[in-house]
């Protein structure tokens, strides 16, 4: 019989210090909980490197990318290659998490540019979807998507108006939101996730950040993925499970990961 509810925690940082005294207890626990799959992201050579290493230590469970994050402020010469590397493994499904951030001071944005454009030619190459980050960069992020449209890929915790979110859609990008659903002050979030197609949305934790209610305050992790379902549940007028199914399917298709649906493997 298949789960009540089965997820796909498509943006993950298992890798993270913060999961160092209990990552295999946890992540041992996670496919009784319903939780099919989690991608985990690396936000530079070393991440990537521990993202792909651990994807393939819980193969049942994880899945990897590969990326340089736009505040890795001087990633190495030889970056690209050691991503293409990193993504001829198996447990590498994806380049992420890259993009543009521009909301601390002291980040070069012109290198920013530079090198999501380079992991962009890179994805695009290797026929490989891309996992985005954008935080106050809106404009230039999308000048350059515009120049690589269409794209395979997800803009991850969705920052944007309904607006925006219909012209990433028309790159042929899926959209990601977090537990950022669940907070008090998500009017644009919520705005922006009722003019989306349920087939095109993906759930994520991007934990250990972005916690919903009511945990907020502690260490996210995908277990606390229902109470974001639940309310885009709510905004689609859909069920608890059918927006499970469907999130888990779309992240399935994306990601090439068909293999964790349950139906794949007569749960």
């Amino acid at each position: 019989m298949m789960p009540d509810l089965y997820i796909f925690d498509s943006h993950s940082h298992y890798t993270d210090a913060a999961f160092d005294d209990d990552r295999d207890a946890l992540l041992g626990s996670f496919r009784e909980k319903g939780i099919v799959c989690c991608m985990v992201c690396g936000t530079d050579v070393q991440t990537s490197t521990d993202a792909a290493v651990l994807a393939e230590r819980f193969p049942d469970l994880l899945i990897a990318a590969a990326g340089i994050h736009p505040e890795t402020p001087f990633p190495p010469a030889d970056y690209l290659q050691t991503l293409e590397q990193l993504a001829m493994r198996d447990a590498v499904h994806a380049i992420g998490e890259i993009g543009l951030d521009y909301h601390y001071e002291g980040y070069d944005k012109a290198q920013q540019q530079r090198i999501l454009r380079e992991q962009l030619t890179l994805a695009k190459r290797l026929g490989l979807p891309v996992i985005l980050h954008c935080r106050d960069a809106t404009g230039d992020m999308l000048a350059i998507l515009r120049e690589f449209a269409p794209l395979s890929g997800v803009m991850h915790c969705f920052p944007g108006s309904a607006e925006t979110a219909q012209e990433v859609l028309n790159m042929g990008l899926y959209i990601g939101f977090t537990g950022v659903l669940t907070f008090k002050n998500a009017k644009k979030p919520l705005a922006a996730l009722r003019s989306i197609p349920a087939d095109r949305l993906l759930i994520e934790t991007d934990c250990p950040y972005m916690a919903p209610v009511p945990y907020r305050g502690s260490r996210c992790d995908s277990t606390m993925l229902p109470e974001t379902a639940a309310v885009m549940a709510r905004e689609k007028g859909l069920t608890l499970p059918e927006i499970c199914r469907i999130t888990a399917e779309n992240a399935a298709r994306l990601f090439r990961a068909e293999r964790f649906l349950p139906e794949q493997q007569n749960i």
